[in-house]
C-alpha cells in the first residue's frame, strides 16, 4: 500500500452498499485499498470478495456462518476472524484509515461507536447509529476528532449543498423521497399489499428491510432523524418532498431564498466515492447526467394520511432521548414481521407509533439503556402479530 493510498474496512461488504463500496476501491487505480471486509453470513460471496481484493484481513460475525462454510480458500495474505468483537478490534487499527459502516439496523451501532472512539473517519451507511445514539455519537466524535461522513444519497446531497454558505444561514433541509412503489396507491388499499409488491422498488435496488422502510416512507422517519444529529439542526428545520424522478437527491434552503439542490442519477456509487474521497472529488465510475434528453423533475408534498411515519420521525427528532432508538426498533421488528406474513403492510407504522408513544422515555440515556429499550421495543411489537 503506497503512503497516498487509504485503508478502507468495509463493514457489511456482501450488501448493495458493500458490493458498491469495492467498485469504487476496485476502480480508484490504488488510491484505496480494502484491508478488511466483514459480513454476517453469506460466506461465499465474501471467499471471493477477498480473492478480488486480497485484503489482511476478513470476519465473519455469524460464527454459525463461519462453520456451515467449512473449509475456507483465501489468499494466503489474508487472515479470516469469526465474532463480532474480531470487527470492533479491525476498526481500530493503525491500518484503517476509513471505515464504512454498512451494516443494516442496530447491529451497526457497536462497530460505528469503536470507529469513531478510535477517532477515524466514518463514511457512515448506517443509519441507525445516529437514529439510535445520535447525541452520544456526535458528542463523542467530537471528543476524539472523528470525523463522520454520511453515504446515504439524501444526507450526502445535503452535505455537499451544506458548503455553499454558513450553519447560520441555513433556513431548513428538504429531504427527497421517491414515494416507494405505492405513491400513488389509496389508503384503503395499502392494507392488502403483498410482500412482493413492497420488495418492487421502483429506482433502488437495496436490501429487503430498507426496500420496506422505502414502501412505508419510515428510511424517510428515520432519515429525520440522522439529519437531526448528523448536520445540527432542529426537527422544524427538516422537511420532505416526494419526488419520483430520484435525481434531486436533497436540498438545503438557506435564509435569503436560494436553494442549492445535488443532482445525479439514481447510482449509489458517488456517494460512496465522495465520502471515501472526502474532501477531494474525483473522476468516478457512477452514471453521469445525460443533459441531451429531455428532463421532466415532479416534487409534492407527502400525504400524512397515506404515510403516516414521517410525522413519526419528526416526532422522535424532536424528543430526542430514547425516541429515536425505540423508534428503530419497532420498525425493524415489525418490517421481518411483515416479510415473515404475520403483520400487514398498513400495520407496521400504527404498530411502531403506539410502541413509541407507550415506551418509558428517558431524554439523557446511557449506550446501555439505549439497547436495553431496544429490546423491549422488538418485544412489545410481538404483542401485534
Amino acid at each position: 500500500m503506497t503512503d497516498s493510498s487509504q485503508g478502507i474496512a468495509v463493514l457489511g461488504s456482501t450488501g448493495s452498499i458493500g458490493r458498491n463500496a469495492l467498485e469504487v476501491i476496485a476502480a480508484s487505480k490504488g488510491r484505496l485499498r480494502a484491508v478488511v471486509l466483514v459480513a454476517r453470513s453469506n460466506t461465499q460471496l465474501l471467499e471471493r470478495q477477498a480473492h478480488e481484493h486480497r485484503p489482511p484481513l476478513v470476519v465473519v460475525t455469524d460464527p454459525e456462518a463461519a462453520r456451515r462454510h467449512g473449509v475456507w480458500d483465501l489468499p494466503a495474505e489474508t487472515e479470516l476472524r469469526v465474532g463480532e468483537e474480531a470487527v470492533l478490534e479491525a476498526v481500530g487499527s493503525p491500518a484503517v484509515d476509513r471505515v464504512l459502516s454498512a451494516y443494516v439496523g442496530i447491529a451497526g451501532l457497536r462497530a460505528t461507536w469503536k470507529a469513531v472512539e478510535a477517532g477515524k473517519t466514518v463514511a457512515l451507511a448506517n443509519k441507525e447509529s445516529l437514529v439510535v445514539a445520535g447525541p452520544l455519537i456526535t458528542q463523542l466524535a467530537r471528543q476524539t476528532g472523528a470525523q463522520i461522513l454520511p453515504v446515504d444519497s439524501e444526507h450526502s446531497a445535503v452535505f455537499q449543498a451544506l458548503r455553499s454558505g454558513q450553519p447560520k444561514e441555513v433556513r431548513r433541509i428538504i429531504l427527497t423521497a421517491s414515494g416507494g412503489p405505492f405513491r400513488t396507491k389509496k389508503k384503503e388499499e395499502l392494507a392488502s399489499v403483498t410482500v412482493e409488491e413492497a420488495l418492487a422498488h421502483p429506482t433502488w435496488k437495496m436490501g429487503r428491510k430498507i426496500t420496506v422502510d422505502s414502501a412505508t416512507l419510515m428510511n424517510k422517519a428515520l432519515e429525520i432523524i440522522e439529519a437531526r444529529w448528523l448536520f445540527g439542526v432542529t426537527a422544524d428545520q427538516i422537511a420532505v418532498v416526494i419526488h419520483p424522478q430520484s435525481i434531486v437527491h436533497s436540498m438545503v434552503e438557506f435564509v435569503d431564498g436560494s436553494v442549492i439542490a445535488q443532482l445525479s442519477p439514481p447510482d449509489m456509487r458517488l456517494p460512496i466515492q465522495y465520502a471515501l474521497y472526502y474532501p477531494e472529488r474525483c473522476p468516478g465510475i457512477a452514471r453521469k447526467m445525460d443533459w441531451s434528453q429531455v428532463l421532466d423533475l415532479r416534487f409534492e408534498p407527502p400525504d400524512p394520511e397515506r404515510f403516516p411515519a414521517i410525522r413519526l420521525g419528526l416526532e422522535a427528532a424532536r424528543r430526542g432521548g430514547t425516541a429515536g432508538a425505540v423508534l428503530n426498533a419497532a420498525n425493524e421488528a415489525a418490517v421481518e414481521c411483515f416479510l415473515q406474513g404475520r403483520l400487514r403492510f398498513d400495520q407496521i407504522v400504527p404498530a411502531c407509533e403506539a410502541v413509541l408513544e407507550s415506551h418509558p422515555f428517558d431524554p439523557e440515556p446511557t449506550l446501555e439503556r439505549i439497547f436495553e429499550l431496544d429490546s423491549w421495543a422488538r418485544r412489545e411489537i410481538s404483542h401485534w402479530t
